[in-house]
């Protein structure tokens, strides 16, 4: 009896969300490069966007890299860089796609200030999406993270932000697939 309860035809989709569910919800154990210097990709994903922008957080010009999550991605968000979270913002805001540049701008958000030991100052912005409407922070301002440290989850598709230091050396271009923690975005100037 339990057998056919279990493993019925109409179970199919029930299970099919069981498995969906596990698979988003990983959360592998990744290795950071070790070189000080490095800007790691805050998520898995795709960069959509790279170029030169307006910080709106720290009121700077800056380089903009966007890695957009789809629903299949690992939705950790990890620290792209070594450094004190010097402030955190959240502000709300609208669901729309979050592949669209408009994103990072309209929908809710929440941002992190991090300063490196050599003072560079790294923002980091977790975006919701279309379908996301919970963005997780687990630091506030204080907080000291290690490059690759988990500080954040987004559920269900969505987008991470980065501004960097005009002067940082981009090392992924629009179009790549990047890992949280391990693939290098950029290097900073200067020494930690």
């Amino acid at each position: 009896m339990v057998v056919a309860i279990l493993a019925g035809w109409w179970s199919l989709p029930f299970w099919l969300a069981a498995l969906f569910m596990l698979q988003f919800f990983r959360d592998p154990a990744r290795q950071a490069p070790a070189d000080p210097r490095a800007v790691l990709a805050p998520a898995d994903g795709r960069i959509v966007a790279v170029g030169k922008a307006r910080d709106p957080f720290l009121e700077r010009d800056a380089t903009k890299v966007s890695v957009f999550m789809n629903v299949f991605n690992v939705h950790s968000n990890r620290s792209p860089v070594d450094g004190t979270v010097k402030q955190a913002w959240y502000r709300a805001g609208s669901f729309v796609n979050a592949d669209l540049d408009k994103a990072s701008l309209e929908n809710e958000r929440n941002a992190l200030w991090l300063r490196t030991r050599s003072g560079q100052d790294v923002t980091c912005v977790q975006v919701a999406g279309l379908v996301a409407r919970r963005i997780l922070c687990y630091v506030a301002a204080g907080a000291e993270l290690a490059r690759g440290q988990r500080f954040g989850f987004i559920r269900f598709g969505s987008r991470v932000d980065l501004y960097l230091p005009l002067d940082a050396e981009l090392k992924a271009a629009l179009g790549d697939k990047v890992a949280a923690g391990e693939t290098i975005i950029a290097l900073l100037a200067g020494h930690d």
